[in-house]
């Protein structure tokens, strides 16, 4: 242990004492002092630069300036517009939409994204202005001949060919600029089996086709490039990512901070916990595992490292925390959006059955870091030095109202995009009231246009992700392929449940660290989601345990991408605190497997087609309930303390307790309980004894 762990660390600050009040500057009088969580974290740290640093889309964005930034911010901003006047007037033709939303996504993508490391930053290239121009006609053609092309039924001209091949290029050019290279390489090997399939063997064999047919579904049919999840993409996800680009320039953000800040600040993990709270709370309308981490973590890691938490570990928390935004309602990484999509469940349902599976990790990371304080005996800050709650919601409580909007219209059934759209509105008059009140222009015309602005160029990576994934679902329908894994998968596993969920978590975590979330969703969606149903999974279930396992990649090395960011931050070892996330993870590595065996844990008692049979929440609590104390005893296993400093061995058995709790069923439970009484007679007696002996 380091020796900052064998005294207050507090003390090595004179402005933060875990026992005294913070000291005026005169030194000879104490009183209580109000502090931010602002007024303890380094002067020079700079949000906006750590982004660029760790955050690999913000990194890769040309910084462009003069007339060039304006038109690209022109664009961008047009096509924030047009989306609001769609959710609003309804939507275009079902191309005419989706071909727009690329061509304008394309367009800001090949502008802000250079082909390379070595190409020039300050401006698009001739090259990059072509292919520009290229977008524009090959995705224009489609919106202005959307009726012809419906007429030919799939007869293509030469113009269609060469379009077809033109836009198939783009798609994959853009989608490595803007996400990287591993999806477009994936889609890339989809279409060649799409091609070769006739010349492979056994289960992959199929009577392949010919190019033309593989670019005319790729191009002009609603199962290829304009496929679901562009759908999706350019109605619900969309909408949302401008909510969430809205909320963040009225502040919201900040208030997360400062009320998790306030919330739990004073408790024994005081840090960490508000670390935790307010990854969750910001995690749940973001959707970004990196961004969450850098932005939250630039508060929140400085605190924790300074209340005595070793670098790596402060790291991993924000980590842990952030990553688990994308399981968390309502937004859930935008994944939820799609999954409504694919599965026919209405969105609302998704998200009620998401919630206590989120919670319950969120509980095991809040377990985890309250036990490593209480090992380390940390201290948090005296409760009258921090924020008063009731101050915080009294100057600035308004901005979460568009979120209690947006929740409440979902809840009653309002389609996600009206949903959205109410809440853009709302936010932008309770920010514009309050800065007239106030007159501070905190919200201005140009907060305005910034939030139009900076909406549209944070949905490119969902939006390239979702083009370049919909061509691996279309060579899926057109090929069958997505049964045929299935098949294989159930084959390799000798039809063992078990087994199946495995090796279905294996490749989810495999394809999770090299895609976006929305890109890893859909190519599981469609391949390894038949398995688990094959083996009659609920659907629910089998939805929702994809996405934990390619989500939970973020925090899994050796690509780790959240807990390099926090590592960075932290000035800690990159591996160390990859190693670390993925422990105070662990619980979502567990929890999918109990609600694929029992969806108990996500209210589900059945689904017929898209329609669910609901578990009251009453009959599901003892499971809710084993199931927390379940999180508590993994806590304790990967911490080596519960009550008191586990032995090797109290760990092995509270992991065992852990499982026994978390697998449904009286017996287990019962087991369980029982291990955590005797070992807190064992931890209590040898605490005691520890006491009497170094009195």
């Amino acid at each position: 242990m380091n020796e900052e762990n064998n005294h207050n660390p507090l003390n090595d600050n004179p402005e933060m004492k875990s026992e005294d009040p913070i000291e005026t500057k005169d030194e000879t009088k104490k009183e209580d002092v109000e502090i931010s969580i602002e007024d303890l974290i380094p002067e020079d740290t700079d949000v906006d630069e750590l982004l660029d640093k760790y955050d690999k889309d913000s990194s890769k964005l040309r910084k462009l300036t003069g007339p060039i930034a304006l038109a690209v911010s022109v664009v961008a901003i047009f096509m924030s517009l047009f989306h609001l006047y769609t959710a609003y007037f309804g939507t275009l033709l079902s191309m005419k939409q989706r071909s727009l939303h690329i061509l304008l996504a394309f367009v800001l993508g090949l502008a802000l994204y250079p082909a390379t490391k070595r190409s020039k930053k300050e401006r698009p290239t001739i090259i990059d202005v072509l292919l520009m121009v290229l977008a524009v006609i090959v995705f224009g053609y489609i919106f202005m001949n959307v009726e012809t092309i419906a007429i030919k039924g799939g007869q293509m001209t030469k113009i269609d060919y060469a379009f077809g091949v033109i836009a198939i290029l783009l798609t994959l050019e853009v989608t490595r600029r803007v996400v990287g290279p591993e999806l477009p390489i994936v889609t890339i090997v989809f279409l060649l089996y799409a091609y070769f399939g006739r010349k492979l063997p056994g289960l992959f064999a199929h009577r392949g086709f010919n190019v033309q047919r593989i670019v005319s579904h790729m191009y002009l049919t609603t199962e290829g490039i304009m496929g679901t999840p562009i759908a999706v993409s350019s109605t619900f996800v969309f909408m949302f990512i401008l909510f969430g680009s809205f909320l963040d320039k009225t502040g919201v953000g900040k208030f997360f901070i400062d009320f998790a800040f306030a919330l739990t600040g004073s408790t024994k993990s005081g840090p960490a916990m508000t670390s935790v709270l307010s990854s969750g709370l910001m995690g749940s309308i973001s959707g970004s595992s990196v961004a969450n981490t850098v932005t939250t973590g630039a508060f929140t890691i400085p605190l924790m490292k300074k209340t005595g938490y070793e670098p790596h570990y402060a790291g991993a928390v924000e980590a842990a925390s952030s990553t688990g935004g994308q399981i968390m309602p309502p937004v859930m990484g935008a994944a939820a959006f799609i999954m409504a999509d694919f599965t026919g469940f209405k969105y609302v349902s998704i998200i009620k059955a998401a919630l206590i599976p989120a919670i319950l990790y969120y509980i095991a990371i809040g377990t985890m870091v309250h036990l490593e304080a209480s090992k380390k005996n940390l201290k948090g800050l005296p409760r009258e030095q921090l924020p008063k709650m009731k101050n915080i919601f009294l100057s600035t409580g308004y901005l979460v109202i568009p979120l209690i909007i947006i929740i409440y219209m979902l809840i009653m059934q309002y389609t996600p995009t009206y949903a959205a759209l109410v809440g853009i509105f709302s936010a932008v008059v309770i920010a514009s009231i309050v800065s007239i009140i106030k007159k501070d222009k905190s919200f201005t015309y140009k907060s305005l246009l910034d939030a139009l602005d900076s909406g549209a160029k944070a949905a490119l990576g969902v939006i390239c992700a979702c083009a370049c994934a919909g061509m691996v679902v279309g060579v899926v329908t057109l090929t069958g392929f997505g049964l045929r894994i299935a098949e294989l998968i159930v084959k390799i596993s000798g039809g063992n449940l078990l087994l199946t969920l495995f090796l279905t978590m294996i490749a989810s975590i495999i394809l999770g660290m090299g895609l976006p979330t929305t890109a890893k969703y859909i190519v599981l969606a469609t391949m390894a989601v038949p398995a688990l149903t094959k083996l009659n999974v609920n659907l629910m279930a089998a939805h929702l345990f994809i996405l934990y396992f390619g989500v939970v990649a973020d925090v899994t090395p050796p690509v780790a991408l959240a807990a390099y960011a926090g590592a960075g931050i932290a000035g800690a070892n990159s591996m160390k605190t990859g190693v670390q996330a993925f422990k105070l993870s662990m619980a979502a590595f567990i929890i999918p497997y109990i609600f694929a065996l029992n969806p108990a844990l996500i209210l589900v008692k059945g689904t017929v087609g898209s329609t669910i049979e609901w578990l009251p929440f009453t009959a599901a609590l003892p499971n809710i309930a084993t199931a927390i104390i379940g999180i508590i005893c993994l806590g304790g296993a990967m911490e080596g303390y519960l009550f008191y400093k586990a032995k090797f061995y109290e760990r092995i058995i509270l992991l065992a307790a852990a499982l026994s709790l978390l697998v449904p069923g009286w017996i287990s439970d019962i087991i369980g309980i029982a291990v955590i009484v005797l070992l807190f007679f064992l931890q209590t007696r040898r605490k005691k004894a520890d006491m009497a002996a170094s009195a």
